[in-house]
């Protein structure tokens, strides 16, 4: 039954996650950790962390982890994980896959008209709102901690986070190295 759920989960999510991976983070979190319960938060803030560090798509990526946790945590088995894994990645991938096959034709033909000019303007601020939202979620205790339980770690981590922004945006250093940086700092200062 798991399977056929995580199925249609994560294919909805798939169909109706505009803005790529990013902004299929809150729809994910909001299905696999609030709706189904299929894992904690905490959990989702390190699937997050992992899909980001891992080559590949980061919703692609977090379908996959989020897949196997859910069927690990429901007690079926690291073999049965696999499957579960695979079950969420091919629905997350399918909705676009059938989607591309039957519009490419006629999206080339219709790209000048109007009516899908305005259509495409309207989804652009949906998409920035979904990237926002999904950025504000993984502003958590989990990433962060909290300045009354551990003061130290969170301000660490708030510094971190300034640094990176300003590293990335400001300097434009390649955010591959600002990850090296950054968990190397985590590593001398949180350790």
């Amino acid at each position: 039954m798991i399977f056929l759920t995580l199925f249609i989960t994560f294919f909805e999510i798939g169909l109706f996650g505009f803005g790529g991976g990013y902004g299929m983070l809150s729809l994910i979190q909001t299905e696999v950790v609030h709706n189904h319960q299929w894992m904690t938060s905490a959990e989702f803030t390190n699937i997050v962390a992992i899909s980001q560090m891992t080559p590949g798509p980061i919703g692609i990526n977090s379908a996959t982890y989020c897949g196997f946790t859910a069927v690990k945590n429901a007690g079926l088995g690291h073999t049965m994980a696999i499957l579960g894994s695979a079950t969420a990645t091919l629905a997350l991938m399918l909705p676009s896959f059938i989607l591309m096959i039957l519009i490419v034709r006629m999206f080339l033909k219709y790209m000048k008209n109007p009516v899908v000019e305005s259509i495409f303007s309207g989804l652009r601020p949906a998409v920035v709102g979904m990237l926002a939202a999904a950025a504000l979620l993984l502003m958590n205790r989990e990433n962060f901690s909290s300045i009354h339980e551990n003061p130290w770690h969170f301000w660490i981590s708030v510094a971190l986070f300034i640094a990176t922004w300003i590293g990335t945006r400001v300097m434009r250093i390649n955010p591959i190295l600002m990850l090296l940086f950054a968990g190397f700092a985590g590593l001398l200062l949180l350790y």
